[in-house]
């Protein structure tokens, strides 16, 4: 039994299915465990998966491209799985016609107000000018952030690292927030988790309400637009901000 067991695990290490399998069982043991936590944001199902996946690969010294070789099989799911966003939109698509404007304003100062925090915080706590564009597109979705990172001359790794952990951040924490300011509109939460937490707030949203998703997704698709042409105007017109990209 132990011997088959082995080649098993021989078998599984040396192919992409590694790394398929440890990402699809860590984040159903996840779930399980946030359903038995009662839901509680501390227990959101990506951070423990996250936690899960890195302490296998830690300990099994499993590097990251082996790993990367099957979860990439997932990873390809992220671009369809933000098209299909576009469904509980359309069906809120009346509300979302009424509250044009403030939806608007919204989004335009969240992302500012995300990219200018995130730069003027790097810069003072001392980071290298490649972290500091890195960080900038932090609160978009991954593919978006990333691009515009590789194309300012950042880290698209070091920035699909600052993403994720401002989604999971973002997830825990967003509705204690929310409560503390008082926003209690089921939509106006929504919409603000999209706009700071991308894909993983979202998914949170979802899980609370089919509203509140919603309006997180458009959160999520305006301020990937918002961002991807607000930070490369900033680090282009900005004297300090240019003088990081600039050659």
């Amino acid at each position: 039994m132990r011997e088959n067991l082995d080649e098993i695990w021989v078998y599984l290490a040396a192919s992409p299915l590694f790394g398929l399998t440890l990402t699809l069982v860590a984040y159903q043991l996840a779930v399980l465990l946030h359903r038995v936590g009662r839901q509680n944001a501390l227990l959101n199902p990506v951070l423990v998966a996250v936690a899960i996946t890195s302490a296998v690969l830690a300990a099994t010294g499993t590097d990251y491209r082996t790993y990367f070789d099957g979860a990439q099989f997932v990873h390809f799911m992220l671009g369809p799985a933000t098209v299909a966003l576009a469904v509980p939109l359309y069906r809120q698509l009346p509300e979302i016609r009424r509250a044009a404007g403030p939806l608007l304003c919204g989004v335009l100062v969240g992302s500012i107000t995300a990219i200018a925090t995130a730069v003027t915080m790097a810069a003072v706590l001392g980071a290298t000018d490649q972290t500091i564009v890195s960080l900038a597109p932090k609160s978009a979705t991954a593919p978006v952030a990333m691009g515009i990172s590789a194309q300012l001359g950042g880290a698209p790794s070091l920035t699909a690292v600052f993403t994720i952990l401002t989604g999971i951040l973002g997830a825990v924490c967003g509705t204690a927030v929310l409560n503390l300011v008082g926003v209690r509109d089921r939509k106006a939460r929504g919409f603000a988790v999209g706009v700071v937490a991308h894909g993983i707030g979202t998914a949170r949203k979802m899980q609370i309400h089919p509203s509140s998703g919603a309006f997180a997704g458009l959160g999520l698709a305006l301020n990937a637009v918002v961002t991807a042409l607000v930070v490369p105007i900033l680090f282009t017109v900005v004297p300090p901000l240019a003088r990081l990209t600039s050659p």
